[in-house]
């Protein structure tokens, strides 16, 4: 098994949430975690609110939604970080974590996304397009990816969170 699709936890790799400091240890540490590339000038923004709701229901339960602000598809997330998370907080009321900006595909790709694309469940397939999901459990084996026009309440998405959250 190469370093790549190795599996450990996400709370292992060095992670800096959107105000540049290193994310705790305790944000992602023993949860189950729906990974999604976000960008606030996207057909697919109103997905926040699905993705909010999700962590409100779950987040109690051993459950993050994990929001990575990319920039690579359309221009769509030009913001700063400030700007980013005050979108986020003040149309949709976003409470889980926002990490940095970072590619997710290509040669700058993040060695977070390298993970996760080189998983089998990746299939080594580069993202597509923002709010393309990866659902991650504790002990860092990437079980589901899900196509950007997969809302945060298809029930397929529902069903799998509920399976891995009762394991």
């Amino acid at each position: 098994m190469n370093a790549a699709t190795e599996r450990k936890p996400l709370s292992s790799f060095e992670l800096n949430g959107l105000n540049g400091e290193p994310l705790p240890n305790e944000a992602l540490a023993d949860k189950l975690i729906l990974l999604v590339n976000v960008a606030s000038k996207c057909g697919f923004t109103k997905q926040y609110s699905g993705l909010q709701d999700l962590q409100a229901s779950y987040g109690g339960k051993g459950f993050t939604v994990l929001g990575v602000p990319c920039n690579q598809f359309g221009g769509q997330e030009p913001g700063s970080p400030a700007e980013i998370s005050e979108f986020c907080s003040v149309n949709y009321g976003v409470t889980f974590p926002l990490l940095e900006k970072q590619d997710v595909n290509g040669e700058g790709r993040s060695s977070l996304y390298d993970y996760l694309a080189e998983s089998p469940v990746g299939a080594h397939k580069d993202i597509k397009w923002n709010f393309e999901k990866f659902l991650v459990r504790q002990d860092g084996k990437v079980v589901a990816r899900f196509a950007s026009e997969i809302e945060g309440d298809d029930p397929d998405l529902v069903a799998k969170i509920e399976k891995y959250l009762a394991q």
